[in-house]
């Protein structure tokens, strides 16, 4: 099935889990994976994998499958992108449950955490496990990229996430507005490695 379709159809039966109408173009992913340099020792770890838009990108940068690890909480999905990627460790899980799922995977440190959650339309408590647990990565030294889209960047969620993250690791290194994706976006990093 077409990706799109399959996204829309995602978003559709669920848009507080998906948050978004589309998948993220090749654009948005080169912003995403820039600078990303794993191996067997510095993985990366992909939350909401979803259907593989940033994934496909991923797979050309990862040197084994000891080097990535992905969440996904649809267990549909999940199947559908495990056929298409099968040399990637994609399991079904939940984001909230990310740092234990890490540890029993056996995989290296995190170092890269590629977060592509939609934050803004998630509820606070699952927004709030959520990032206790991305900072237990960051408290092992990692780095972290999200992205947010240009139409809720300013609202009180997202606002929050940034705030929260920069008292605590200090301001975020923000790309250019992606404009080929839908909607547009910008990628943010932090680093503590």
């Amino acid at each position: 099935m077409n990706e799109n379709l399959k996204f829309l159809q995602a978003f559709l039966k669920n848009p507080l889990k998906v948050g978004a109408v589309a998948p993220s173009s090749p654009e948005l992913a080169a912003e995403m994976l820039q600078g990303i340099q794993p191996d067997d020792n510095n993985i990366v770890l992909e939350l909401g994998v979803g259907t593989g838009a940033i994934t496909k990108y991923l797979q050309d940068i990862i040197p084994s499958r000891s080097s990535y690890l992905g969440i996904e909480l649809d267990a549909e999905l999940v199947r559908t992108i495990n056929s298409r990627f099968s040399d990637m460790n994609i399991v079904v899980g939940s984001a909230a449950d990310a740092y234990s799922i890490h540890k029993e995977s056996g995989l290296g440190k995190v170092s890269y955490l590629i977060c592509c959650l939609p934050f803004v339309s998630l509820p606070k408590e699952v927004s709030d496990c959520v990032l206790a647990e991305i900072v237990r990565f960051m408290d092992e030294g990692c780095t972290l990229r999200i992205f947010q889209y240009a139409h809720g960047y300013y609202l009180p969620p997202a606002i929050k996430l940034r705030e929260f993250m920069r008292n605590r690791y200090g301001r975020s290194t923000r790309s250019p507005l992606v404009l080929k994706n839908l909607p547009p976006a910008f990628t943010l990093t932090w680093s503590t490695s």
